[in-house]
């Protein structure tokens, strides 16, 4: 017996998970976010849509985990069973890319977070940040090493750890909230017509899919849950808990300061309202919850981006070496791969002039396309009606649920612009070299004529890409 078989998970380290995975660095940045995009109209209106669809995900992932649960490898899992190899591998690879990109905003938030009192980590991408950040990097490399669940319990930690603030922070705003203030922010100072607000709701889209990565915590930990039904429960529970904390901290700052002064706070933006309403131990206050919670996120990214890449190794998807473990059951081949890939991005954005915007919503866009292939997964079943044979009840809620989060996943991952699917596609197109090489050492054929067009179609978007970065019609 392996010494992962036997480092079983509970509901509540599963549920911690989900809420270590989702809060994060993106929670922190939300008043100024959403201040420079919307009032609270355009706030409620964007909560609505994402919550909404997002909801109907974590039930797309609660009734897989029930209906297929012999699909014990998550996000990557789903999609091979319902479109092939290579739409597996593509689910893999964007989930792992974007997971990486995911602790790049971190490490960039952290030291911009003490940058605002040490000058030399600036906006969190000047070289003395990126060479401190690399420290860390590796520090909570060798830590994992160790065991997985020892990092789980680590996590479970973390995570009460960084909802404390979180939850002080929304009962001072509470406090000190003015009705007046948040009445005259409200229409978020735009023309007051829908293609308006429609713009205004539009620019918020991609950062309410970043605050909410990690949702499929649990499904990809799926293996190590002690009950099936855990992997549902922690999904739902988590989302609903984190979703509640998120519209309570993007919409009580509007009471507190008007739109202009949220839109023009430094980031972490919670650090800046709160300091504005008790003083400088506000700040003090925020930085440290959120240096805190950035690390823990950071360990739960980690510990996801690796077991992506080491389930996809096991399936084949990826060269197999990536599924070699340690002694403690971790898998450090794709481990180490995961952290080089972090490196390498950490280094990227000293040359980015908005590094922490740029990663934040590169990871949202490359993480909605495996989503894109989970909800279009649980469509496809009730449309066969595999698994629904003797369920109809079910059959026509589940068709709901999963068209609703198809169509959800398409329309985020469409309003993030043109200019994030080119970047995306330089980062697949390359990347599948990974399943090229795959798809040799098992002698089969590489690619069959769907796959083919999609590979195709990816390196000219990747090709297009690069002659846009390299003409300046796209700008990092």
């Amino acid at each position: 017996m392996s010494a992962a078989s036997d480092q079983k998970i509970s509901r509540l380290a599963l549920t911690a998970m989900v809420v270590g995975s989702m809060v994060g660095a993106g929670i922190f940045s939300i008043p100024a976010r959403f201040g420079a995009a919307t009032g609270p109209f355009g706030a409620i209106i964007s909560w609505l849509i994402a919550g909404g669809g997002m909801l109907m995900l974590a039930f797309v992932f609660q009734s897989l985990a029930m209906r297929k649960p012999e699909i014990d490898t998550g996000i990557y899992g789903y999609a091979t069973a319902g479109f092939g190899n290579y739409a597996g591998f593509i689910a893999a690879f964007g989930f792992w890319a974007g997971t990486c990109l995911g602790n790049t905003t971190y490490f960039i938030l952290i030291k911009s977070t003490i940058g605002a009192v040490v000058p030399m980590f600036g906006d969190g991408n000047t070289p003395m940040a990126v060479f401190f950040s690399s420290i860390i990097l590796w520090a909570v490399h060798f830590m994992i090493l160790r065991g997985i669940k020892e990092a789980a319990f680590i996590n479970q930690v973390v995570t009460v750890a960084k909802i404390i603030p979180l939850i002080l922070f929304v009962i001072i705003m509470i406090f000190a909230f003015q009705k007046d203030m948040f009445v005259a922010s409200f229409w978020g100072g735009g023309s007051y017509s829908f293609a308006d607000l429609f713009a205004q709701v539009r620019s918020t889209m991609l950062v309410t899919v970043f605050v909410f990565i990690g949702i499929e915590g649990a499904s990809v930990y799926s293996r190590f849950a002690k009950k099936r039904e855990d992997v549902g429960w922690a999904t739902v529970m988590g989302f609903i808990g984190v979703l509640c904390l998120l519209v309570m901290i993007t919409l009580l700052p509007y009471g507190v300061m008007l739109r202009p002064e949220l839109a023009g706070l430094r980031q972490p933006s919670m650090a800046g309202v709160l300091s504005y309403v008790v003083g400088p131990w506000g700040a003090w206050f925020v930085s440290i919850g959120l240096i805190v919670s950035v690390l823990g996120a950071y360990l739960a990214w980690s510990l996801l981006a690796a077991e992506v890449l080491f389930s996809a190794a096991k399936s084949k998807l990826v060269p197999q070496f990536l599924a070699r473990e340690n002694k403690n059951g971790v898998p450090v081949a794709a481990l180490w791969i995961t952290n080089i890939l972090v490196q390498v991005f950490l280094l990227s954005t000293m040359f980015a002039q908005e590094a922490f915007n740029l990663a934040l919503d590169m990871t949202s866009a490359m993480t909605l396309i495996p989503y894109v292939l989970v909800a279009a997964y649980a469509l496809k079943l009730t449309l066969k009606r595999e698994t629904y044979a003797a369920d109809e009840t079910s059959l026509s809620r589940d068709m709901k649920i999963a068209g609703v989060a198809t169509l959800y996943a398409l329309f985020m991952l469409f309003s993030g612009g043109f200019k994030h699917i080119l970047l995306a596609c330089i980062l697949f197109a390359p990347g599948s070299i990974m399943f090229i090489m795959a798809q040799r050492e098992q002698g089969n054929t590489v690619f069959n004529t769907a796959e083919k067009s999609l590979f195709i179609a990816m390196t000219i978007g990747a090709i297009v890409g690069v002659i846009a970065l390299a003409t300046g019609q796209i700008t990092i």
